[in-house]
């Protein structure tokens, strides 16, 4: 303890001007983001959304790999928010990570805070995206990662670039209907369309006035498209009408060339996608729909196709309508999506070369389910709600972050993520005992040693007719995809089949709708980090997770003292939830769960 408070007086030094902790070597580049609300009109509605500088999807962030930038977000809204930096490292520096809940509090109204980003290991498209509420739905934007100086593609230099934003638009003031749905325990709000580039296009059927994107080409020139998914709560396809494309590199890592006539991607995904203009001169849609992976009797969800509009330059004639993608995959073709997924290989180069563990010293099995609970609030429209979970705990948000009761030795704040589900049953099977598909809620977490090599099975059920992909994101480490299957793991069969080779190194991935996915990783990357399942609801709903990485035994392994200027946090020693009365409520969860 007298080694933290030791620490604080030196960090709040660095407010005299230096910055303490930037890359060696690399460039530093300083971004300025406004949050406010900007009135802006979509399907035939005005309305205010939270935008980043005016612009939605908000602005690109670029920079080289070996850098370091500062944001410092400027908070002119009307309510809390944070800032993550999807699929960024950030090596011992979880104080900019941004998940609300888990390493800050919002940062409030006419309030800033300057966030520090890492490019250490990221080469290619990342993302960054608001992480509190549901306000990544219009707080978002591309991060484009460079070579290092000096360095160059795995790929031939292509002729320009474009950076392609998948989104998701909602009726109303979404951020009040979800808060409103949680309280009532009624299911949060679909979307009414999907965007590309922040419009629905030309075959939105909600609006007769069209708002559409256009790309213009030029014949036989070759592209970069660096595409983010940041759809809010659904996966999708997308194509471009009768071009080729090829993938190059997902979540800021390289992958051996995929071609392909669509993509599947869950939210969350970004890609680095090679595309030449080698059709006849004219007009071709881009396209995406929803790849919807409920049970079949699920039809409300976002039937719409979003569309925009490649374009060729020079003097051609072209008919009125652009031709549209026919091998777009339609809602429910799973063999399409697996298709793609099984394509997926890392590079796996002697530039770019992989590490994937091999002894392992931790090893997880963690069942995503969906369930239910009592509602004991007055608010509640029914004495039971869905909730969803991992290892049968519901997340519940602490009244303060982790990192800080961490950082500071708080106690009572969280207990011990479990290493297996508290209860094994056939997990996807056509009828469960009621018993299995109830819940509570619990804020625990799985503590890693520096360097411990983790095997983490991720096991699907159907438990409510609830099965479906679920795409899990990991904070502060990227891993390797080893293996997935439908049906239950076996433990003894399909280890056989693990790529241990060339997999994809990835930082989200969706378990397969009733089966099961096996990742790998090496935890050496100090400090706190959430996981979790990447389509809102879910999130929402409590499919989350914390690994706690200790330090190493030097300086360069440990995690980082807290920066200057950190957001402050309401005082939660005064306005405790009922939950967090009973100090040891979390371990005596864990300890109950493990029986």
């Amino acid at each position: 303890m007298t080694w933290h408070l030791f620490l604080v007086p030196i960090a709040t030094i660095t407010l005299l001007g230096v910055h303490p902790f930037a890359a060696r070597g690399g460039t530093v580049h300083h971004y300025d983001f406004i949050v406010k609300e900007t009135e802006v009109t979509r399907l035939c509605e005005t309305k205010p959304i939270m935008t980043v500088n005016d612009s939605f999807p908000g602005p690109v962030i670029r920079a080289r790999r070996g850098d370091t930038v500062y944001v410092n977000m400027h908070n002119q809204g009307d309510y809390g928010l944070t800032l993550h930096w999807h699929g960024v490292r950030q090596p011992g520096n979880p104080w900019s990570d941004g998940p609300e809940h888990i390493t800050q509090c919002a940062i409030k109204p006419s309030t800033n805070f300057t966030y520090e980003i890492n490019f250490t290991e990221e080469e290619g498209t990342v993302w960054w995206h608001a992480h509190s509420d549901w306000t990544r739905a219009t707080v978002h934007g591309a991060i484009v990662v460079l070579p290092a100086e000096g360095t160059t593609y795995p790929f031939p230099e292509p002729d320009g670039e474009e950076i392609i934003v998948l989104g998701s638009w909602y009726e109303g003031n979404l951020n009040q209907i979800v808060n409103d749905a949680l309280a009532q325990g009624q299911i949060p709000p679909l979307s009414v369309s999907y965007l590309i580039n922040g419009y629905p296009g030309d075959l939105a059927v909600a609006c007769p006035i069209r708002q559409t994107y256009r790309w213009v080409v030029e014949y036989g020139k070759t592209y970069l498209i660096r595409l983010v998914t940041a759809v809010v709560d659904a996966e999708v396809f997308f194509a471009i009408a009768r071009h080729n494309l090829t993938i190059v590199a997902m979540d800021g890592a390289y992958i051996k060339p995929i071609i392909t006539p669509f993509i599947t991607a869950s939210p969350g995904r970004t890609m680095d996608i090679l595309f030449t203009a080698d059709q006849t001169p004219g007009l071709y849609y881009m396209a995406t729909r929803e790849h919807q992976s409920e049970d079949a009797t699920v039809t409300g969800f976002d039937h719409s196709n979003a569309t925009a509009i490649l374009e060729y330059a020079g003097n051609y004639s072209s008919s009125v309508q652009p031709l549209f993608p026919g091998n777009l995959p339609v809602y429910r073709d799973f063999k399409a999506s697996d298709i793609f997924l099984e394509q997926i290989r890392s590079l796996a180069s002697k530039d770019h070369p992989v590490d994937v563990p091999l002894d392992i010293t931790t090893r997880m099995f963690v069942v995503v389910s969906m369930n239910t609970m009592a509602c004991n609030n007055d608010t509640c429209l029914r004495d039971e709600k869905v909730v969803s979970s991992l290892n049968n705990i519901s997340w519940l948000d602490p009244p303060v972050d982790i990192l800080k009761a961490y950082y500071w030795n708080i106690s009572g704040i969280y207990g011990d993520f479990p290493d297996y589900p508290p209860t094994w049953y056939n997990f996807t099977a056509d009828y469960f005992e009621e018993s299995f598909s109830t819940t509570w809620k619990g804020t625990t977490v799985k503590v890693l040693n520096f360097n411990e090599t983790v095997e983490l099975i991720f096991q699907g059920t159907d438990l409510l007719l609830g099965s479906m992909n679920h795409p899990i994101h990991l904070h502060g480490q990227s891993f390797y995809v080893i293996g997935f299957g439908t049906g239950n793991f076996n433990n003894e069969t399909d280890p056989l089949s693990f790529n241990l080779v060339d997999p994809p190194k990835l930082n989200t991935y969706s378990v397969p709708k009733n089966g099961w996915a096996a990742i790998r990783f090496r935890a050496d990357n100090p400090g706190v980090w959430f996981f979790h399942c990447h389509l809102e609801h879910h999130q929402s709903w409590g499919m989350d997770g914390v690994f706690i990485v200790l330090n190493g035994t030097t300086e360069e392994t440990s995690m980082r003292p807290p920066p200057p200027g950190m957001p402050s946090c309401p005082s939660w020693t005064t306005t405790i939830p009922i939950e967090f009365l009973d100090s040891n409520i979390n371990d005596m969860t864990a300890k109950r769960l493990a029986q």
